[in-house]
């Protein structure tokens, strides 16, 4: 049941990743600047925070898996128009409406998985929604990788249209699947009882529990009793201020972001070709880094429920802190020349490269270790049975436009140097590593109904 639901993470990783190998191509086409290009790769994100708002509240609705099939046929509108697509500003459109289909997927993914999962193997399976992003983010890139290949680069013509457009094609059979195979799990036990489908809930706790059924339900009953009445009022207290914990939720969801993972992950093939390296020696390096990603996760899988989530977050950011700023020292001192038109460009010399290339894939691994499961396990279980759609919903939408900033301002903080955007990274992941030791709580080991 958790590895279905969490084929909206694998959709979520190849969706906002798939554009990495198209964007030079796609640029050159369209004829479009830096900023238009920022734009168009993080204008899914912006769909990412209307679909993450909408699905929380949408999923105590209409259920959490009529939720996924939705987002599985936005999925798929968004692969097919991309491919077609025939100018920026409806790139932009498609990108939109595949980015409300990742952010319903983000939301729904780990509080599904997080209602269907015991205590004791909650974090092992909560985890399994950053696995399928970034099996997602590699199978991307190495479709990406493969077409540009057999093309002989992105931009050249291939089975009838030109090959990045065929990178965009490729998400309709894994969209098609997610829609079918969500339709083959069980409703939430959680949401059932909130609508009064107590045999049903029972039904599917018996899937997962040896014992303790009918105690679980009454707990489900205690804490879920105003469940559909749920707003965003609930996420204030008496004196109308916002619940401490949403707060918290919100600045995972901002730090995990504003790290820069989604930079190396949406433009790791343009990063390392602005440096002096070959369109298929970038690729290359891209998919290494995706494969690295997939590795690390699952350490992080049985690493989770033994040491905890905080203790983990604290290693993460101590590590991405140190990559990230060997990363930015090396591009703020690198030689620049001239490029073909006229402008300054940093060209590293053999050893930079491959300090930067080891300092880059140090830094996903210190992420994919981390801050990349443990923020959706922690979202997923740290808001009690009453709110946790809700706050969800507002925590995924703030990563999302955390993402959209951080995306859309990195071809213009690259203009001014690639030293100053990896130093702002460097500065938010030592900010982080305060943020978790005096903020965050521990969630291992506690039952959802037992949460504040």
């Amino acid at each position: 049941m958790a590895s279905v639901a969490a084929l909206g993470g694998f959709l979520f990783g190849f969706d906002t990743a798939v554009i990495n190998g198209a964007v030079n191509a796609m640029r050159e086409d369209f004829q479009m600047g830096s900023a238009l290009t920022g734009f168009v790769v993080s204008s899914a994100l912006l769909g990412c925070v209307l679909g993450a708002y909408l699905a929380g509240r949408l999923a105590e609705r209409i259920g959490r898996i009529r939720v996924m099939v939705l987002a599985s046929v936005l999925f798929t509108a968004s692969a097919v128009g991309s491919g077609l697509a025939f100018g920026a500003w409806d790139m932009i459109l498609w990108r939109v409406l595949g980015g409300v289909g990742v952010g319903a997927a983000s939301v729904i993914a780990p509080a599904y998985i997080a209602e269907i999962s015991p205590a004791s193997i909650r974090g092992r399976l909560g985890s399994l929604q950053q696995l399928a992003i970034v099996t997602g983010i590699f199978v991307a890139l190495l479709s990406d990788y493969f077409i540009a290949t057999v093309a002989g680069g992105s931009a050249e013509p291939l089975w009838g249209a030109t090959a990045w457009r065929w990178m965009f094609l490729t998400e309709v059979v894994p969209a098609i699947s997610y829609g079918v195979l969500a339709l083959t799990i069980p409703e939430s036990p959680r949401y059932l009882v909130a609508r009064g489908r107590v045999e049903e809930a029972k039904e599917v706790l018996g899937r997962v529990m040896l014992k303790g059924i009918s105690e679980r339900i009454a707990e489900i009953k205690r804490t879920v009793r105003q469940e559909a009445r749920a707003s965003l009022s609930d996420l204030t207290s008496d004196a109308g201020k916002v619940l401490p914990i949403v707060w918290i939720g919100i600045a995972l969801s901002v730090f995990q972001q504003f790290v820069g993972i989604n930079v190396i992950f949406y433009y790791s093939s343009t990063l390392w070709q602005a440096v002096g390296f070959t369109e298929e020696d970038a690729l290359t390096q891209t998919v290494i880094t995706s494969v690295t990603n997939i590795v690390v996760t699952l350490i992080a899988i049985s690493l989770i429920d033994k040491i905890g989530r905080r203790r983990l977050l604290l290693i993460g950011s101590a590590g991405m802190f140190v990559s990230l700023g060997v990363m930015a020292w090396i591009f703020a001192t690198a030689t620049k020349v001239a490029n073909d038109a006229g402008e300054m460009e940093p060209v590293l010399g053999d050893t930079q490269g491959l300090v930067a290339l080891v300092a880059a894939n140090a830094f996903v691994v210190f992420f994919g270790m981390s801050w990349g499961p443990g923020v959706w396990v922690l979202l997923g279980e740290m808001f009690n049975n009453r709110i946790r759609a809700t706050a969800l919903g507002i925590a995924a939408a703030a990563q999302w436009l955390a993402n959209f900033a951080i995306s859309t301002s990195f071809p213009v903080m690259a203009d001014l140097g690639l030293g100053f955007a990896y130093g702002f990274y460097t500065l938010c992941a030592l900010l982080s590593f305060f943020f978790v030791l005096r903020w965050v709580p521990e969630t291992k080991g506690r039952e959802l109904e037992d949460m504040d």
